[in-house]
């Protein structure tokens, strides 16, 4: 539930910047002569306007200073993913949990909905698997449309688990994972028991902990927090 909690927060503050990403700019550089329009710009014009109507319409996202700007269609499909995964989602929990229908809302909302419900969910194991497992693709498929590596930082010591010189910093989500594949903790509830893709994670509060028994140093764990540059896995 850990894991749910940062992922959750990475794509609140991210899928808003969709919207932003959705229309390049079309400021041409100084000089430049105008180009001859295309045979069938005005029909694709009228195409995109729909496109951003719908968007609107259905997801609650204006596309910033929209007019006759090329809409990046691979920005509205992902939008539209995130936007369905997140209602599916909620209205899955609610059904399984036996709640009433959500009510309409916005991603960013329903999200922070279901995060209150994580008390309730980690009593359902594979409801609680299924709503990390989607969460997480969510917030990668986010990252991944706007552009963003995740920022990733050395951290000494070896993991406790596998004895691996493996423990990376991930400063957007304020944790440490060990990033060998073949580690598995002692853990019935952790993830890596049973998802190749999860990697064991320690939380904030387990920096100190980690620390005693891998050999780093907690101050070298706060400190990578702080790094902005991405490294190699």
């Amino acid at each position: 539930m850990r894991d749910v909690v940062l992922w959750a927060a990475s794509l609140v503050r991210q899928f808003p910047e969709l919207a932003d990403e959705l229309a390049p700019g079309r400021t041409a550089p100084a000089g430049s002569a105008a180009r001859a329009p295309h045979p069938g710009r005005d029909e694709l014009i009228r195409a995109e306007r729909r496109e951003a109507l719908l968007l609107e319409q259905r997801h609650g996202l204006a596309v910033p200073g929209h007019g006759a700007a090329p809409i990046r269609l691979h920005v509205s499909d992902a939008i539209r993913d995130i936007t369905d995964g997140v209602v599916e989602l909620e209205e899955a929990v609610c059904a399984r949990l036996g709640l009433p229908r959500p009510r309409r809302a916005g991603v960013v909302e329903r999200l922070r909905r279901v995060v209150g419900l994580l008390d309730e969910i980690a009593g359902h194991p594979v409801l609680a698997r299924h709503v990390r497992d989607e969460i997480r693709r969510m917030a990668r498929r986010c990252a991944r449309t706007l552009g963003e590596a995740e920022t990733v930082v050395r951290v000494s010591g070896r993991c406790p688990w596998c004895d691996s010189v493996s423990l990376r910093a991930f400063p957007d989500r304020r944790a440490v994972l060990c990033v060998n594949p073949a580690c598995v903790c002692t853990d019935e509830a952790c993830g890596c028991q049973d998802d190749p893709a999860y990697r064991h994670l320690w939380a904030e509060e387990e920096w100190a902990e980690l620390a005693d028994a891998s050999g780093a140093r907690t101050e070298e764990i706060e400190a990578a927090m702080d790094d902005t540059k991405e490294t190699s896995q």
